[in-house]
Parts: structure tokens; sequence; C-alpha cells
């Protein structure tokens, strides 16, 4: 029997998975933080090591780096499960020797079972197993059902869908409790508990087979986490940023049904700014939302390549050489293709009359440069998605919630 350590610090994420792996005909192994992970390692000496980036005491970065010092551990397959958002982690993590990076947003139990197997295939033999631990056999035994990993998928879908009103009303709560905040550390104290929660959730929806929510709550656990480790970067706007994640995760709750949602293109953005680090800016924002995004510099080009495409979300300077972002706003929605695709102002020019003139121009949203990459990917993604799912299923299509799930009118608590 196979040996699978699996260093995880969140209890549900790890239970479940070890669940799942263990029907699998795998022995599984668990450890709540790098440290102890490290040290389980050695001691047990698996057969897979399956680890998250973001754990106590070690992060997985330098749990790797220790295994592969160990000549024990030199051909040992490490796979990395953690958060997309990570992307200088991520990095971090190949360079010092992970096999495999799999993205929890988008990665279900089975896809990790094959990739196991796979890695599994490949490996060249290890050492002797240790006493206590079985010798190695094949990975999948031919007692397994081959219906059991839809049943084990069903299942986790409805607990996950069963428990989401709760998962949102909490969410709600959250929100409120940070806009009553009135000093730093009360802030940073919600702030830090809403990152937790978006960790969370991101993992069940991963695992339940929802990616879209998934991605939702890994880019809104970059966004917190960014702003737990900068309070000075706080505003009115990433509350009013905040908020929206919260409503949207409600309107996605009522969509979780539609078969759309499984299989939605790459939304795609038309960046518009005449400054080449400004376009460098938001095109490296919108990758981390995985938005392909086509850059230009004056509103002429960016005319044309509307009318020969179609784009999912539109960013716009104001400041343009020629006719201005306001006049290029206005002159979009006049295209039949454009009526209702949002359009995001990202500006330096951040006073009452900006504001207004965005509104009036037809733009859906304004956020003031300089601005957190993380928060513009985040912005990006809600606005990108929900146009894609109007567009393919109609504006009020939703089938009866789940649970009941009422409203949460977090936008309200940042007004």
């Amino acid at each position: 029997m196979n040996r699978v350590l699996f260093i995880e610090n969140d209890s549900v994420v790890a239970n479940i998975y070890r669940n799942k792996l263990n029907l699998e005909g795998f022995q599984v192994e668990l450890a709540a933080d790098g440290e102890t992970g490290l040290q389980r390692a050695r001691e047990v000496k698996p057969d897979v090591i399956l680890l998250d980036l973001l754990l106590p005491k070690l992060t997985g970065v330098e749990v790797i780096r220790a295994l592969r010092a160990d000549p024990e551990f030199h051909t040992t397959p490490i796979i990395v499960l953690s958060g997309t958002y990570l992307t200088s982690m991520i990095q971090e993590a190949w360079k010092a020797g992970a096999t495999k990076c799999l993205a929890k947003s988008s990665t279900t139990p089975k896809v990790v079972v094959d990739t196991i197997r796979s890695v599994l295939q490949t490996k060249a033999p290890g050492a002797p197993a240790p006493a206590g631990w079985e010798a190695p056999a094949p990975a999948a035994p031919a007692s397994v059902d081959p219906g059991s990993a839809e049943d084990f998928q069903a299942e986790l879908r409805r607990d996950f869908l069963k428990g989401l009103p709760q998962t949102l009303g909490v969410f709600r709560q959250a929100v409120q409790a940070l806009h009553r905040a009135t000093d730093p550390a009360g802030r940073l104290e919600q702030l830090q508990t809403l990152q937790h929660r978006a960790r969370a959730l991101a993992g069940g929806a991963g695992l339940a087979g929802i990616p879209v929510m998934a991605q939702v709550a890994d880019l809104f656990e970059g966004l917190l986490r960014e702003l737990v480790g900068k309070p000075q970067a706080w505003t009115v706007s990433t509350l009013r940023t905040v908020a929206s994640v919260v409503d949207f995760l409600q309107w996605l709750a009522h969509r979780c049904h539609l078969p759309e949602l499984q299989t939605l293109p790459q939304a795609t953005a038309l960046v518009v700014d005449d400054e080449p680090l400004a376009r460098r800016a938001v095109t490296h924002s919108l990758d981390r939302a995985r938005i392909r995004s086509v850059a230009v510099e004056d509103a002429e080009t960016a005319l044309r390549l509307a009318g020969e495409n179609r784009f999912d979300l539109v960013i716009l300077d104001v400041d343009l050489p020629g006719m201005d972002g306001f006049a290029l706003c206005a002159r979009l929605r006049r295209l039949p293709a454009y009526a209702r695709t949002p359009v995001v102002f990202v500006t330096s020019l951040n006073d009452f009359q900006a504001r207004t003139s965005s509104t009036i121009s037809g733009g859906t949203d304004f956020i003031a440069k300089p601005f957190l990459f993380s928060e513009l990917a985040v912005k990006g993604f809600l606005f990108a998605v929900r146009h894609q799912v109007e567009q393919l299923v109609g504006e009020g299509a939703a089938a009866a919630p789940p649970g009941g799930v009422e409203g949460t009118q977090a936008a309200g608590a940042a007004s």
C-alpha cells in the first residue's frame, strides 16, 4: 500500500482527502504544520508528499527545500496543493524541487488521486519501508468501485451546498463588523478572520467541484492577505471591494446548479492606457485572475478591436491621447455587443467630477491609481464572470438557491 503524507493546516480539507485517499487504496498520514510534516516525513518515509504552501511554523517552500537537501528524499514526489494567488511562492516551490503544483480552486479529489498515481508511475524506487508500514503495492486496487469517485464527489457537493447559506451569513457578519471597526487593531482582526474564512471557502468549493466559487474565494484571500500585510492600503474603495465579493458570492450561490459554470471559457479583457507601465500593471493584475488581456494605447485602436472581437471586460484610463476614456466609453456603449459589457476606469484622476463623468459615460466602476494588483484582479474577475454567465444563460437566470439563501446586502455595509 502506497504511503501519502498530507501536510495541511485546514483539518476539514485534510480529513476529506484522507478519507478519499483511503478509499482509493492509499495509507495516509496527516500533519497540521510544516515542522511536524518535516518530522513525520523523516519518520515514515512516504511514497508521496502532498502539501499546502501556507503552513504554520515552516512554509511549504521551506519544507520542500529541507526535504530536497536530504538524499533520502531526492526522488520522492512532492505535490503542492495551494492557492493560485501565491504566484511568487509557487515559483519558489518549483525552484525548490516540487514535482507538481495544483491549484486548490480548480482541483477535485479525483484530480489529486490521478496526479498521485501518475507521479508514482514515474518515481524511482525508494528506500525500504520503515517498520509499521506495509510494502508498496500498486496504487489502484482492483476492488475500487468505478462509481465510487462520482458518488464521493456528489456527496462533497451536497454537503458544501447544504452549509453554504450559513457560510455566506458568516461572511456577511464579518463584513459588517469590518465596517464598524473604528481602530486599526479591530480592523486587522476582522481582516484576518475574513482571510481564514476565504481560504476555507476556496478549499471547500474546490473540493465540491465548483471552480468559479473556489477561484473567487482564492482571489479574495489574496486581497485580504495583502490588506493584512499592508494596513496603509486600506481605503473606502477596498471596503467596497470586500463587500462586493460577498455580494457576488451570494449571487453565485443561486447559480451553482448551472452547467455553464463548469465550462466557462477563459475571460478576455481589453485594456486601454497610453502609459506602458500602467498597461503592464493592469495586465499583470488580470493575469492573476486568469483573464487573457489585449492592451492598446489609444481609443481608435481600442474601438477597432472592440468591433472585431467580443471582450468580457474593458479597462480604461481617462487621460488618453485624442479621444479620452469617457468619450471612448460612450462610443463603446453605442455598440450593441458592448451595451452591457462591464467598463472599469483605472485612472490617477480621483475627484468627484471624474467619478461623475465615468458614470455618465456608462462606466461600471472606478479604481484610482495607484491600485493594489490583488484588488483589480478580484474586481476584474467578478465583473468578467458575471457578464459571461449573464450572456450565456440570461440576466435573470437562477434556480432555487441552496438552503434558501437570502441576499447578503453586504454592499450596504460599505455605503
